[in-house]
């Protein structure tokens, strides 16, 4: 090989290899990551969408300043708030929604160490099933795992604040009969359980929320394993 034929071959070569630096050859997929990439970058995901929904539920007006999650009285009782406004009872019942949703976010911050444990005890094998699932199924994940311890913490914690409130036992006295005749469901007739449900449902709604964004802009939360992964799922 002369020098001119030498020289020709090395910028040929360079050129193929910077070509293949800048385009590679396949696009990273699902099927190409380890399982512990899949895993590092869910529990991420989970901790970051987990403590994100926390801050923003567990402050004041968490949820009764967020018409996604502020807790209304249930649909029969709102009527009867309704006529109770007109005979100059507005104030009470505003008492008592207020109290509802300041017991929901007082919860909330209990929530923190049991979604985090969650988020240490989940399965490696699990991971790449629970990337792929859709948008909601880290939030999915944890509502399986967490719900029900959390509904436990949270109850006594959404009695107290509501027990303030006089009108929250004739709340439960009235939704109790309007239970036993079907004009309301039994998990709502009790304002303590109706109160911690929801408190709950707000919760994991947020975490769905954050989830769906950690997968729609993964670049965004600065973090290099869930570009890797939630990227891998475009």
């Amino acid at each position: 090989m002369d020098r001119r034929q030498f020289n020709s071959f090395s910028l040929t070569t360079a050129a193929l290899w910077t070509a293949a630096s800048l385009h590679p050859a396949y696009a990273l997929t699902l099927d190409d990551l380890t399982k512990a990439d899949a895993t590092k970058g869910l529990k991420t995901a989970l901790e970051k969408g987990a403590l994100a929904a926390v801050g923003i539920l567990g402050v004041q007006d968490g949820f009764l300043g967020n018409e996604k999650v502020r807790i209304p009285l249930p649909g029969y009782l709102e009527d009867a708030a309704k006529l109770l406004r007109t005979f100059g009872q507005g104030a009470r019942v505003d008492e008592l929604v207020t109290s509802m949703n300041r017991g929901a976010e007082a919860a909330v911050p209990m929530a923190k160490d049991l979604l985090l444990k969650a988020v240490q005890g989940m399965s490696v094998n699990d991971a790449k099933g629970i990337l792929g699932g859709g948008d909601t199924a880290v939030t999915q994940f944890f509502a399986d795992k967490t719900r029900s311890p959390l509904g436990v913490k949270f109850l006594p914690i959404v009695t107290k604040a509501t027990e303030k409130v006089g009108l929250a036992d004739k709340y439960n006295q009235l939704a109790g009969k309007a239970s036993e005749i079907g004009l309301m469901k039994k998990e709502d007739a009790n304002i303590q359980q109706y109160v911690t449900g929801k408190a709950l449902d707000g919760l994991f709604f947020m975490i769905s929320e954050e989830e769906k964004k950690i997968r729609q802009n993964p670049v965004a939360y600065g973090s290099s394993i869930l570009t890797k992964v939630f990227g891998a799922l475009k």
